[in-house]
């Protein structure tokens, strides 16, 4: 295992975490004792955030916390959601983007691969989305957490079959996963976890990387149900079963907000064009859009 090989799991043990760092168990646990590296108990047992780690062995080779504004390209990281993307495209902004899940997202933001990056990560203990990994990784990052809009996740399928109510349906079911430490594939562990769904007796596809990747899955018929959004469930005309309303945010870098692509993308998300369009999409409440969540 190398710091650029972690385990998919959430959660990182002592001797996962010594073997990374090629430390002695001990080492670690000096560590953790200090506040030097993020960690948590659970049952009586140390255990590390291996997303927070992640960011830890960065901020470690770049030299430390770095508080010298740096200059970001104007990309727009992080979690794909439809709605962003036709808004981008649509305020011709000239902002690009590169999605490829909340963590990643969350991780390059910190280095500061871009200006802003899109999340939907719930917090397993206390069901908040987004703010409180925020509060502990970006705390030193000089950048504002702003709600994008609320949207319904659940179970995509196609109408040939009997109605999937709960989690526990698909059990027999072939599923398409999304890649590890996206925001879908956390939230879809978390209640799997609370269904008593045993992952392992699950057939799964191929990992999806987009929530359109997910569901053209099942359009196509390569596979049964993905836990995707009621939105791209429309737009491909096919089924959904609601199961939670998932908070999706932007984390923006201070000195960003204020310059002409994000003013200019901005204000376009005020337009009535863009309220009309997330009430055409279904699926999307947008009227919370551009409260200030969190403030670094």
């Amino acid at each position: 295992m190398t710091e650029f090989d972690l385990p998919d799991h959430e959660y990182l043990t002592v001797p996962e975490l010594a073997e990374l760092l090629r430390l002695k168990e001990r080492k670690i646990y000096d560590l953790a004792a200090s506040g030097e590296v993020p960690c948590s108990r659970a049952t009586g047992k140390l255990l590390f955030p291996a997303l927070e780690i992640r960011a830890w062995i960065e901020r470690a080779k770049s030299g430390g916390d770095n508080t010298t504004p740096m200059e970001r390209p104007q990309i727009l990281l992080g979690s794909h959601d439809p709605l962003l993307d036709w808004a981008m495209r649509q305020s011709r902004s000239g902002l690009a983007s590169y999605v490829d899940g909340s963590q990643d997202g969350l991780e390059r933001f910190i280095k500061g691969d871009g200006i802003a990056t899109g999340l939907h990560l719930r917090d397993g203990k206390t069901g908040q989305w987004n703010t409180p990994i925020v509060e502990r990784m970006a705390a030193r990052q000089n950048a504002v957490l702003i709600h994008f809009a609320s949207r319904q996740r659940g179970l995509v399928y196609r109408g040939d079959g009997h109605a999937l109510t709960a989690l526990d349906d698909i059990a027999d079911l072939r599923f398409v996963p999304r890649q590890p430490g996206s925001g879908t594939d956390r939230l879809f562990l978390d209640l799997a976890s609370k269904a008593n769904l045993n992952l392992g007796k699950l057939t799964q596809s191929d990992v999806a990387r987009s929530e359109d990747e997910a569901v053209e899955s099942i359009r196509r018929g390569t596979a049964d149900v993905t836990f995707g959004l009621e939105a791209v469930a429309q737009s491909y005309g096919l089924r959904f079963t609601p199961l939670i309303e998932e908070e999706f945010a932007l984390l923006v870098d201070r000195k960003a907000w204020f310059e002409p692509a994000f003013q200019c993308f901005l204000t376009f998300c005020q337009t009535e064009a863009f309220a009309q369009r997330a009430a055409s999409m279904g699926g999307y409440d947008v009227s919370g859009l551009g409260k200030v969540l969190w403030n670094a």
